[in-house]
């Protein structure tokens, strides 16, 4: 190729790179709001918190917080095989493949382009009064209606698809921890009514032999007809206990099983190993670390985002379409010396009338960004109960353990007292049953009690956003 040839190759090139580079120069302008963080429209602090545990004690992670290997076992099963987590976790690969269809956007798409064109024109419609026959040929490397971004338009999709992505990731966060406390609760409350039920087995044991007690009295003219009754009752009120304890201990299995895919064989219930000491310290601005808190902070990000787009829309667009290349009547012809092509289009829309679609869809986005507001607040404010929450049923919790075993330790000692009586001959078997129906509940609602106390630090342990 000679040198004139070199220039004449470069010239289109260089005409079409200008105008290109300085329209992009220019775009740039954004029409997004400024965002700005609600304020949290909760106290500042918890209440209940004493001042001498006012700093903050680090989250740990689930394997050092539940130190159970049972509950690690189980745990781990449902991180692995629960379908609602993969759910969960499918819909953030979507948001983010989403928003990396948004971003490409953002950068003209470069093509090869190829054709070729045959066609026949009639010698009616040739005006030489022949037909003919034409042929054409083009190869190009171009860009195809690139949207230049001057007001931010595309940009803003862009930032509203990244937020929506970071959303959906917040949010299969947030249900990980609630899925990790779903399981160490009900593994918890297996174990109490497992504990449960072995008191109601050993009290009916010990009921059906006092039964035949009652009723070798009975015979023997000891006892009357209303002792056997009211032993009977006793004895078939434990038994009724104890079948619906079962139920609800094989019942906690299934749904223990559905936590964790059916994916591994239920450890043996057991006594739960306690769980180590959360203090969320006095501000309430540990609540922002809350996956979920997170993820409606970036859907209110998308919402802000999604109104600079509508507001872009009443600003003109500009489209390019360029293309340089090779064109010839003949394929043979495409790369020879002087074939050289080239298209700038550069396509400029204005909305002039749309029947007020565009206002319609920024007090969409408006109406939208409003709800996202609100629905931060909302989740702000959730969480504060949460915490606050656990924190009183910690408190309250504690101290309602310390009156039941008091309260069990009493009586036991009442049970033990009027049974020496009623061998004395002193008191009658009926305050016997009495002061065992008693200590029978005493014994159910502390096993309740340990769980409920256990519980209220997973609670608390999920109020927190759980560890990372």
């Amino acid at each position: 190729m000679t040198k004139r040839n070199r220039r004449s190759g470069r010239g289109p090139i260089l005409r079409l790179a200008a105008p290109f580079t300085a329209l992009t120069l220019l775009a740039g302008c954004s029409l997004v709001p400024d965002y700005l963080r609600p304020a949290a429209p909760v106290p500042e602090h918890f209440a209940g918190v004493a001042e001498a545990s006012a700093s903050a004690s680090a989250v740990p992670s689930w394997q050092e917080y539940f130190a159970d290997p049972a509950v690690h076992t189980l745990i781990e099963a449902a991180l692995k095989h629960n379908r609602d987590l993969k759910i969960a976790l499918a819909r953030v690969e979507e948001a983010r493949a989403l928003a990396g269809i948004a971003r490409a956007d953002r950068v003209p798409t470069l093509e090869a382009q190829g054709s070729g064109n045959r066609n026949r024109t009639p010698a009616d419609l040739s005006g030489t009064g022949r037909s003919r026959t034409a042929s054409r040929y083009d190869v190009a490397l171009g860009v195809t209606a690139f949207e230049l971004d001057f007001w931010g338009r595309v940009a803003a999709l862009s930032e509203a698809a990244r937020a929506q992505y970071l959303a959906s990731d917040e949010a299969a966060k947030s249900f990980r921890i609630g899925l990790i406390g779903d399981v160490a609760g009900t593994w918890l409350q297996l174990g109490e009514l497992a504990e449960r039920e072995r008191l109601a087995s050993e009290t009916l044991n010990s009921r059906t032999e006092s039964l035949e007690l009652i009723r070798k009295r009975r015979d023997a003219g000891l006892a009357g007809e209303l002792d056997v009754l009211a032993a009977e009752s006793l004895a078939e009120s434990v038994r009724a206990q104890w079948a619906e304890l079962k139920r609800q201990r094989r019942q906690t299995e299934n749904a223990l099983s559905l936590l964790t895919g059916m994916a591994v064989t239920l450890p043996q219930a057991a006594k739960a190993a306690p769980l180590a000491e959360l203090t969320p310290g006095l501000s309430s601005d540990v609540l922002l670390r809350r996956p979920d808190v997170r993820a409606a902070e970036q859907r209110l990000r998308a919402a802000n985002a999604n109104v600079g787009a509508a507001r872009a829309a009443f600003f003109p667009r500009i489209a390019l379409t360029a293309n340089l290349g090779s064109a010839s009547s003949a394929l043979s012809g495409l790369f020879d010396s002087g074939s050289e092509a080239w298209l700038f289009q550069p396509v400029l829309r204005l909305p002039l009338f749309d029947g007020g679609r565009n206002q319609a869809n920024l007090d969409v986005a408006e109406a939208r960004k409003v709800a996202a507001v609100a629905d931060y607040e909302k989740t702000v404010q959730q969480a504060f109960r949460e915490v606050a929450d656990a924190l009183v049923a910690q408190t309250t919790y504690r101290e309602q353990l310390v009156a039941q075993t008091a309260n069990l330790q009493a009586q036991q000692g009442r049970l033990e007292r009027v049974q020496a009586r009623a061998q004395a001959g002193i008191a009658s078997y009926l305050e016997v049953l009495d002061a065992s129906r008693e200590a029978f509940a005493a014994e159910q609602t502390l096993a309740t009690t340990r769980r409920q106390v256990l519980g209220t630090q997973v609670a608390l342990y999920k109020a927190l956003g759980g560890g990372e």
